[in-house]
């Protein structure tokens, strides 16, 4: 009898391949990181042809294009190699989890400047006028969404996918340290303080919700305390506030140039709700334990 093989689809054949959760991640990350990328760049290059008077609107105008633009790219492709409803985004879970995100947040960076203030370090004072929030709530606004779309969204859950919660949480928390390497005033001790502080709190915070809403509005929340309220360094990058906070003291306590984030209170006040949060995810279940599920299909 002579066997006749037919010919594999186009279709199936991709398939296929992204039953490989490997190429899943390695493609996503690619995508996602590009598209944040390019979000950031597009208007360092178009803003100074605008002109001044208009500017600020065009930012914001790009700003929100941008987001919305993040999560339809992440939606797209993650529908496409996954073939399922791209339940982390969901829109019904977006009043809950924004909101609660956004207010633990602020109030983490807020008990990282009162602890500091209390010592003698941080130093709050001088008001300015609220012209300058745009800037700040646009930064924390795309930063939020890109870096979870890229850190939680990609390289947390398909992590975790394959390996399990523990391997996916230092994955994770170790790649969002080191995309702040190239910030200004980055040293490595202040890597390694956005990978204990951030990328950990982030990561259980992705896991006790199964959705990306409570790390974006948290994430949102701290950067847009640290920027817009308190007028702090953001990751070496200076903002203008409704308050203006300097600080006085060694770098251990300051952050340095890199700013409070690089601080060892914020370290502390972040891997203690990190801690709570990773609690009450695994009394819900939902800790994945260790594994090895590369492909979807044996």
């Amino acid at each position: 009898m002579t066997v006749i093989d037919l010919p594999v689809s186009k279709k199936s054949l991709i398939r296929r391949i992204f039953d490989n959760r490997l190429v899943r991640f390695f493609a996503l990350f690619i995508i996602t990181i590009g598209a944040y990328a390019g979000a950031q760049i597009l208007p360092i290059v178009a803003l100074p042809n605008i002109a001044a008077e208009n500017r600020q609107m065009v930012a914001i105008a790009f700003e929100a294009a941008s987001a919305i633009g993040l999560l339809l790219i992440y939606w797209l492709f993650v529908r496409w190699m996954e073939h399922r409803r791209v339940s982390e985004i969901s829109l019904t879970k977006a009043p809950a989890g924004i909101p609660a995100g956004v207010l633990i947040g602020a109030g983490l960076f807020t008990v990282t400047i009162a602890i500091l203030s209390v010592v003698g370090v941080a130093h709050v004072g001088g008001y300015n006028p609220g012209q300058a929030l745009l800037a700040a709530i646009n930064m924390a606004i795309l930063s939020a969404i890109g870096e979870e779309i890229v850190f939680r969204g990609a390289v947390f859950r398909i992590f975790e996918e394959m390996f399990g919660t523990f391997i996916a949480l230092l994955v994770s928390a170790a790649l969002f340290g080191l995309i702040h390497m190239g910030n200004p005033g980055a040293t490595a001790v202040s890597g390694a303080a956005i990978a204990l502080e951030a990328g950990l709190l982030l990561g259980v915070s992705y896991a006790v919700t199964r959705n990306l809403w409570l790390p974006i509005g948290l994430h949102f929340g701290w950067n847009f305390a640290e920027s817009g309220i308190f007028g702090s360094i953001v990751s070496g990058n200076a903002f203008k506030g409704l308050y203006t906070t300097t600080m006085t003291g060694p770098d251990l306590l300051t952050g340095g140039k890199f700013g409070p984030e690089a601080s060892v209170v914020a370290v502390a006040v972040c891997a203690a709700a990190a801690l709570v949060i990773l609690i009450v995810a695994i009394r819900r279940g939902e800790w994945r334990g260790l594994r090895f599920a590369i492909n979807d299909r044996g």
